[in-house]
């Protein structure tokens, strides 16, 4: 009997080793409050499984970069530098030798406001599924104080428009968004939420690694923070089908949003 059980719990954790966890494509700047004791900020893409802090998987130089301040659009594309970041390896729970191309660009903000930064990367394979994936992803940057712009529609081919300003956010705050697509309110569309681990969240397999929840007629959804740190919204969609190897393959056609959440503060 103890035999039995000792196999299955192996087979059981070599089922959830093998799982293959949501995709999200991360453009994490280090800060998003910028002041004027310091205005520069750095972002980072790569391409991940964010709650469980890897596999880090290689990334192609995106297709555009660029920022909106003001209503006014800036390509940062020339910006872009490559590095190699380090393959974390969740079922082992330590870093492997092994680095993939990953990107980061160094940004100076000059104008007050909210600065909405996003990326188009390239379709990205993924053989396991049989199926492209594309996320077309945003993160807002407020500078100086001014809180101008960050529910702004920036005409991506999909896009989450934050409802609730995505920034000054406490844990256990409610984060709002409608989905467009093709300017056009996308109802019935599954999300999938991940936390952008930092090593603090451990132990956690199964549903609880991707929430999942869906949009209602209008395109919009909630979701309520449980605790501080970088937080993913995906929204999932079709998109056109591409070629590979002279095959034809679904591409799937997703917008990401990233915000942060603070820890509430201690009451005295």
């Amino acid at each position: 009997m103890r035999r039995y059980l000792f196999l299955l719990g192996m087979c059981w954790g070599l089922f959830w080793a093998g799982v293959s966890w949501a995709h999200f494509l991360v453009l994490l700047p280090e800060r998003d409050l910028i002041g004027a004791e310091r205005r520069a900020v750095n972002l980072e893409i790569f391409f991940t499984h964010p709650m469980e802090g890897g596999p880090v998987m290689p990334l192609e130089r995106p297709q555009k970069v660029g920022v909106f301040v003001r209503g006014k659009e800036y390509d940062l594309t020339p910006l872009l530098k490559v590095y190699q970041r380090p393959v974390y390896e969740p079922w082992r729970h330590e870093t492997s030798d092994k680095k993939v191309p990953a990107w980061r660009l160094f940004y100076e903000c000059t104008r007050p406001g909210d600065h909405v930064f996003y990326v188009v990367p390239e379709p990205y394979f993924e053989p396991a599924e049989g199926v492209f994936i594309q996320q077309i992803t945003k993160v807002i940057v407020n500078a100086f104080g001014a809180e101008t712009g960050w529910d702004a529609y920036l005409g991506l081919p999909i896009e989450i428009v934050p409802l609730v300003r995505p920034y000054g956010l406490w844990e256990g705050n409610l984060f709002c968004g409608r989905v467009l697509k093709d300017g056009k309110p996308l109802p019935g569309a599954e999300i999938e939420v991940e936390f952008l681990n930092d090593g603090s969240v451990r132990g956690v397999s199964g549903p609880f690694v991707t929430q999942v929840l869906k949009t209602d007629q209008e395109g919009e959804f909630c979701y309520t923070i449980p605790w501080a740190g970088w937080w993913g919204f995906a929204v999932l969609s079709e998109g056109k089908t591409l070629s590979k190897d002279g095959q034809e393959y679904p591409l799937e056609l997703d917008a990401v949003i990233w915000l942060r959440a603070y820890p509430r503060p201690v009451r005295e």
